[in-house]
């Protein structure tokens, strides 16, 4: 078995013994019409409407219907799956591989897809002054770096074969699946990209057609009759409500306005609770790690010391029984218990305010000290800032929250203007690409939001990297897990348990590890109940 499959095994295990069943399962034939009303749940607006600017699951879940990538999620076997392409070969090394695009997939303008379209995606992906955060994804591959720094013209480890045929040569043992799946590396038409309209008006590869943004409340798009997957979309047309309010997500969903939404963790409990809405309910286990980051540039979250003393003096337990209702799982580490690599065997911190003032008065703040963290809304964010204020109190910390949108919480994290901030991190499904997210190397606006540095950090990635043998690849990969979970620069909270909503009429309905709100719409389709068929 070559390094790509064990991988995927492992990571198939793994994510196998702690999600929920990976689809819903439907033996009718899907019937064709209607419009799907799904939800944007995360923020009250959309950051880009350029997939390669943003990373945010609230933008992702819209990119699913304008946009396609090299490789998409296949949640019934929880691992990528070619999209794009009809066939894949791997050379000996295990680092070449040579694509063959599908002859059939055309933009909405039109125009056939070709590799021209692949290799200027990619190469715009590099742009150093953009910061884009597909960077990460894509810097895996050979010149992809030098191309960056302006060392090169073109990445050379992207070659052109034909009109259809490409290759992708990485540095490293890479799983290109892992890398390319999602909306950041969206395969773009580089004439609508730089014809000017493309952020009011985006044309993509996917399965509808853009038609309207609204923006803080919807985007709307209708069937591509060319789209190269045959009989998809079932669907005539996709409606988004874009909300960052839960009561009012709550609302439309009990009133028949959504087909499906993302729940919190309140309505978890009330929909639990129902007989026949917990009918309808999917639990995912997501390769998603709550945390609280600090910035390792601004004092006092310089020193080590004060980040493991937050992370000893938090009763998580607390916080995620009464604040999260029991939707979450505790931290034992930045990679999640779906992640070939998590250790199962790591104690998580123990909740100990003696150590946890010990170690504040080791690093010179004895009487403790105050700041301030930016979050946004909402029981994951604000809420578990505010039940982590008494804890902090009794060893002499003080918090304030600066309440901030979702699209200024990412500015303020991306260019080091926060000292401390609230978010929910992808770590997966690729375990070195996620811990690369504390590898020196790599910028802020990257992944890199705290700024760690840590030479000994980057040569043990730098040493799983150049690992052959996948097993002992992985224990290296464990090993630096635990090293940044020992350096804390982040206060470690929770992985997401999240939990989709789904009304009775659709179908179709996948449960994505790497983001629940993200669902395959080309595979979603509405029975003669729907309203969105009336």
């Amino acid at each position: 078995m070559n390094y790509r499959s064990v991988i995927k095994s492992a990571f198939l295990a793994a994510t196998l013994s702690v999600a929920a069943p990976a689809v819903l399962a439907w033996a009718e034939t899907p019937q064709s019409g209607g419009t799907l009303h799904l939800a944007a749940p995360y923020g009250a607006a959309l950051k880009s409407l350029d997939p390669h600017v943003t990373y945010n699951s609230q933008d992702m879940a819209v990119s699913k219907a304008f946009h396609r990538s090299l490789y998409s999620w296949d949640s019934a076997k929880n691992a990528p799956a070619l999209d794009l392409a009809v066939s894949v070969t791997t050379s000996e090394d295990g680092k070449t591989y040579t694509y063959k695009l599908f002859d059939n997939i055309y933009f909405h303008n039109g125009r056939k897809l070709t590799v021209d379209d692949v290799i200027w995606s990619y190469t715009r992906i590099m742009d150093p002054s953009k910061g884009y955060p597909g960077a990460v994804q894509v810097g895996t591959l050979v010149g992809a770096q030098e191309y960056s720094k302006g060392e090169a013209k073109e990445i050379s480890g992207i070659k052109k074969i034909d009109d259809n045929t490409f290759s992708l040569t990485f540095k490293e043992l890479t799983d290109p699946s892992t890398q390319f799946f999602e909306a950041i590396t969206a395969i773009l038409p580089k004439e609508e990209v730089e014809g000017g309209n493309f952020l009011s008006k985006p044309v993509g590869l996917g399965p509808f057609v853009f038609e309207n943004h609204v923006e803080g409340s919807k985007i709307s798009g209708k069937k591509f009759d060319k789209y190269y997957k045959a009989d998809k979309p079932y669907a005539d047309a996709v409606d988004f409500t874009i909300s960052g309010d839960n009561s009012a997500l709550d609302m439309a969903f009990r009133a028949g306005e959504l087909d499906a939404t993302v729940l919190s963790e309140n309505a978890y409990t009330m929909y639990k609770a129902d007989p026949e809405l917990s009918k309808g309910l999917i639990e995912i286990s997501e390769v998603f790690t709550r945390h609280m980051g600090f910035n390792t540039e601004k004092k006092p979250f310089d020193d080590e010391r004060v980040r493991q003393a937050i992370n000893y003096a938090i009763d998580r337990d607390i916080i995620i029984r009464k604040l999260l209702k029991d939707k979450a799982y505790k931290a034992t580490g930045w990679l999640p218990a779906t992640s070939p690599a998590f250790d199962k065997d790591r104690a998580p911190y123990a909740y100990d305010p003696a150590k946890a003032k010990e170690l504040l008065t080791a690093a010179g703040y004895p009487d403790g000290f105050e700041f301030t963290a930016t979050v946004t809304e909402g029981n994951s964010s604000l809420g578990t800032l505010e039940a982590m204020m008494p804890f902090l109190k009794e060893i002499g910390i003080s918090a304030k929250a600066k309440v901030v949108d979702s699209n200024t919480l990412v500015d303020e994290m991306n260019q080091g203007l926060a000292a401390a901030w609230f978010r929910s991190a992808g770590t997966g499904p690729d375990p070195l690409t996620t811990l690369r997210c504390f590898d020196s190397r790599v910028s802020r606006p990257a992944c890199n939001r705290s700024a760690f540095k840590d030479p000994a950090y980057d040569a043990l990635l730098d040493e799983a990297a150049a690992e052959t043998d996948p097993a002992k690849r992985i224990e290296l990969l464990k090993k630096a897990d635990g090293y940044i979970f020992e350096k804390a620069p982040v206060w470690f909270n929770n992985y997401n348990k999240a939990v989709l909503a789904t009304q009775p009429w659709i179908h179709g309905v996948d449960a994505n590890v790497t983001e629940a709100a993200i669902i395959e719409v080309d595979s979603l389709w509405l029975d003669e109940n729907a309203p969105g068929r009336k």
